[in-house]
């Protein structure tokens, strides 16, 4: 199940996911022909710290853990994903402007503006959603990620906020605005989070105390030690979501109608990004922008 998931998701346009052991005990056989797509070696930290920088990039440059003699067998999982906008933020049109962090600290920093078409901006509860299209290869190619920016009432956190980017569908409210405008700072999250405490939520109890059972994977008694995830998500002008734009001009003649309502939508306090997989049901990445962004 695991190596299907992996390969639907690879099958994303931009997104890469790589899997990758290394060990200092033998991995039993049959383990390794059912994962095909896992590669195994033994233990190395050089060609690991390689490996991920290679698998993303270079936006990670190491393992997020220091490989010590007491580790029989570390397991890496890398997901990396390169993403063009459909429609880029023009970067001449990019300025400094006042972002305020969730202390109340402000400050200026660089901000990207544009003018996403109305119906790819929603309402969920309280929160604004924005839809970025992301750039595909064209039709019958891979389906791109679905990128959401999402803001909410000033003085709310990302577990009151974010959800609203993967709300369904019966949940949102369209907007009562014929145009929108967007200006939403250029920046960089970084996360470096230490899972091993999570994993009873998940389920996983057993599996970092003595009682752990890895008998499936080699011979040598094993337990997990610790689970660590960092993660890197940067926005620029040009991209990290695709509709054609379409224009209904007005009929020769017609009767000037009213003004057009527009709406500016300003990401200058905390605000919530979400990267979901194209069928909308897999939250990739998911990140909170709390402090003053930083646009390297």
């Amino acid at each position: 199940a695991a190596t299907a998931t992996a390969r639907a998701l690879a099958a994303t346009d931009g997104l890469g996911v790589a899997t990758r052991v290394w060990t200092r005990t033998p991995v039993h056989r049959r383990l390794r022909k059912a994962l095909p797509d896992i590669g195994f070696g033994p233990m190395d930290p050089d060609e690991a710290d390689a490996w991920v920088r290679k698998t993303t990039g270079g936006l990670i440059e190491r393992l997020p853990v220091t490989v010590t003699d007491q580790m029989l067998l570390v397991l890496v999982n890398a997901l990396a994903l390169r993403a063009d906008w459909a429609i880029p933020f023009e970067r001449e049109a990019t300025e400094d402007r006042p972002f305020t962090d969730a202390d109340g600290v402000t400050r200026k920093v660089p901000t990207m503006f544009g003018t996403p078409p109305p119906f790819d901006v929603w309402m969920t509860g309280g929160a604004f959603v924005v839809d970025l299209r992301c750039a595909g290869r064209g039709q019958g190619g891979p389906p791109p990620v679905k990128v959401r920016l999402v803001l909410g009432r000033p003085g709310e956190g990302a577990a009151e906020v974010l959800p609203a980017a993967w709300a369904p569908k019966e949940a949102r409210t369209a907007l009562n605005a014929d145009a929108v405008t967007l200006a939403v700072p250029r920046f960089t999250l970084r996360t470096h989070i230490q899972a091993t405490r999570h994993l009873a939520a998940l389920g996983i109890r057993l599996a970092t105390t003595p009682a752990a059972d890895f008998s499936g994977l080699s011979a040598t008694p094993l337990m997990l030690s610790e689970a660590v995830q960092e993660a890197v998500l940067k926005v620029t002008e040009e991209g990290l979501s695709a509709a054609a734009v379409t224009v209904l001009p007005a009929p020769a003649g017609a009767a000037p109608g009213p003004p057009p309502r527009r709406l500016h939508l300003a990401f200058d306090r905390p605000f919530g990004i979400a990267v979901l997989d194209p069928g909308e049901e897999v939250p990739l990445f998911v990140g909170w922008q709390a402090e003053i962004p930083s646009g390297d």
